[in-house]
């Protein structure tokens, strides 16, 4: 299927460079181009993209406030119950506390704009499956910190009371940045089978992807 896509950032010249790369790849279509935060929220709920890469400082309102008024709200009038859009934060700014509230305000992916082609074609890729994605450095480094502030935190009993043993084992691995096919590797299991685990788990916690995912097993020390 051919993923929708809407770009938000007030410069013209970035909007339509992304556009262009974008649109080179068979499987991606921009829909629409946004130059402030408050018209990524119109034409979103006019358009009804896949995902939105999003620019953080915009003018009227910015990215971050953007994605939080997008994701908290239904895909469309239509299908009150639908997928809300993914949103995949774009941005020059390599400082931690917009990842935390990117993350925070419901983005799924992170890239830096000095990302090459290739890793924003395949960021948008990665957060329509329903996947996270961060920057290489932005996840060592949130990682780093969740570890740091968690390190004497024993787990929640709330947290894991939901799950089974092996849905928190898959948690766990998510938390360390493993993908399905590794976490299968890695607890001898089918990759289909790991996939219903880590179905089960967004559902029990009620988190939105493996973004959510990640930031849960951290905040609720899971993961050392």
């Amino acid at each position: 299927m051919t993923i929708r896509v809407l770009i938000a950032d007030d410069q013209v010249m970035i909007r339509d460079g992304l556009a262009a790369l974008l649109s080179s790849d068979p499987g991606i279509e921009v829909i629409g181009q946004a130059g402030n935060g408050r018209e990524a929220v119109e034409l979103a709920r006019k358009l009804d993209p896949d995902v939105i890469v999003m620019d953080i400082r915009m003018p009227e309102m910015d990215g971050l406030a953007a994605t939080a008024e997008l994701v908290g709200e239904p895909r469309s009038d239509a299908d009150p119950a639908g997928v809300r859009p993914k949103v995949l934060v774009l941005t020059t700014f390599d400082l931690d506390e917009y990842v935390y509230e990117a993350l925070g305000s419901g983005a799924s992916g992170f890239l830096l704009k000095d990302a090459s082609a290739a890793d924003l074609v395949n960021g948008v890729r990665v957060v329509a499956a329903g996947d996270a994605l961060l920057a290489p450095s932005i996840t060592r480094r949130l990682i780093g910190d969740f570890a740091r502030r968690r390190r004497h935190q024993r787990p929640s009993p709330k947290a894991t009371a939901a799950l089974t043993p092996r849905e928190l084992d898959v948690l766990r691995l998510i938390a360390r940045g493993l993908s399905n096919a590794e976490i299968a590797g890695e607890l001898v299991l089918a990759e289909q089978t790991v996939k219903t685990h880590v179905g089960h788990v967004l559902t029990k916690l009620a988190l939105r992807d493996r973004t959510q995912a990640v930031v849960y097993a951290y905040e609720n020390g899971l993961v050392g």
